[in-house]
């Protein structure tokens, strides 16, 4: 098997901050990270049968028993058009209980039971206890039978007791293992950035699933990758491409073979999880997960109609945090910690910078797959996108690392 190559080993180095020696989500001390790939036949699609390209992700956000000990959060949504479970128990309370899921579109369900059992069997057992789960998707029909459901809770299982620090695998796996990104393979995809002392040194982290975009949009690093590669070179795997401002129409929905009942071209999502070690209250990191938006931005998202952009952000910066309906000791104070307000603008920098990256990583090791009815999405070619980034003084040789 070859080396996995990831943006910084084809010379791009996005943004002036350092990453962690992981470059990964997994930087932040305590966070772990699961798959379960789920990768199965060929040919025309057969509800219930395949071909299936799906999966689950997990992350597991500290080293202690996420089912009773909790952790401060926050939630943002740029677009609507998707769902993660749980939101509401964070905006009431701030608190973020158990692992977070990412998964397809029509297995969000059966991911949130798969972790009710795992608070259980690990944690609740024997307890009148109860948990409310944090499970974001989206949207693999394009490459996978969406409809067959075969993401299954022995699945969740294993990615969850599967869940370590160290690299993180990326592209196509777990619950990225069916999506497509600016019209070219996408899926998992991770950065990480440390603070320089002076500003605190904390470390955050990002993780993406990356499955939107129209190919026009896509930029890397300010160049515009999108257009320098366009679908004449590196076909899309959708059959009717969206159309820019500056593109004549193409055809629409009732035109078009893929019938009314299709989604439209570059249909899709974004999820993406932020993590810091930073003493943060649950607003502040609000504000954190406010400020992925912009490095989806930066890339050419654009919070499109079909797409469901949801974004969390969570610090284990305050740990020992009482789980929410606990009896409280003594006179219930709990004594926090929490940056000054002006402190949080590096972190939203390091927060922008390992978005944008997460996503670059995302497309950059994510290889070329062919799913249902012989639809293919094509990889990011890598020479060509050296080419392009050198084109515009973008490349850095010798950038290498993680």
């Amino acid at each position: 098997m070859s080396p996995v190559v990831r943006a910084r080993d084809l010379g791009i180095r996005i943004g002036e901050g350092r990453p962690g020696p992981h470059n990964a989500i997994t930087d932040v001390a305590g966070v772990r990270v699961g798959h379960a790939t789920i990768v199965r036949g060929d040919g025309p699609l057969v509800r219930g049968e395949g071909p299936v390209r799906t999966g689950v992700t997990v992350i597991v956000p500290h080293d202690g028993d996420p089912w009773s000990e909790p952790v401060f959060a926050g939630a943002h949504v740029l677009n609507g058009n998707g769902d993660m479970t749980g939101l509401e128990w964070i905006r009431e309370t701030g608190l973020f209980h158990g692992p977070l899921a990412i998964t397809n579109t029509h297995s969000v369900g059966v991911v949130r039971d798969a972790l009710v059992g795992l608070a259980v069997r690990d944690g609740l057992a024997g307890r009148p206890a109860w948990s409310l789960p944090v499970v974001g998707e989206t949207y693999d029909g394009q490459l996978s039978d969406i409809n067959g459901f075969h993401v299954r809770p022995e699945h969740v299982i294993a990615a969850f007791d599967g869940a370590s620090g160290g690299p993180v695998a990326e592209g196509a796996v777990g619950g990225g293992t069916g999506m497509i990104c600016h019209e070219f393979k996408g899926g998992i995809g991770t950065s990480s950035r440390v603070l320089p002392a002076a500003a605190g040194g904390w470390t955050l982290g990002v993780l993406v699933q990356a499955n939107y975009g129209r190919r026009g949009l896509l930029s890397i690093d300010g160049v515009p990758v999108g257009r320098s590669i366009p679908l004449s070179e590196v076909p899309s795997p959708w059959p009717t491409p969206r159309s820019g401002l500056a593109e004549p129409p193409r055809p629409g929905l009732a035109e078009s073979p893929r019938g009314v009942g299709d989604p439209p071209p570059g249909s899709g999502s974004i999820i993406i999880v932020v993590a810091t070690d930073a003493p943060l209250l649950p607003h502040q990191c609000t504000r954190l997960a406010q400020r992925a938006g912009l490095g989806l931005a930066r890339t050419g998202g654009l919070g499109a109609t079909s797409s469901g952009d949801l974004f969390l952000a969570f610090a284990t910066g305050n740990r020992d945090l009482p789980a929410a309906e606990a009896v409280p000791r003594g006179r219930g104070v709990v004594t926090l910690r929490a940056l000054a307000d002006p402190a949080l603008d590096p972190l939203f920098e390091a927060t922008v910078e390992a978005t944008e990256e997460a996503i670059a990583n995302a497309l950059v090791v994510a290889e070329t797959m062919t799913g249902r009815d012989g639809i293919t999405a094509h990889r990011l070619p890598h020479a060509g996108l050296r080419q392009v980034m050198a084109r515009h003084g973008r490349l850095h040789e010798g950038t290498g690392g993680a």
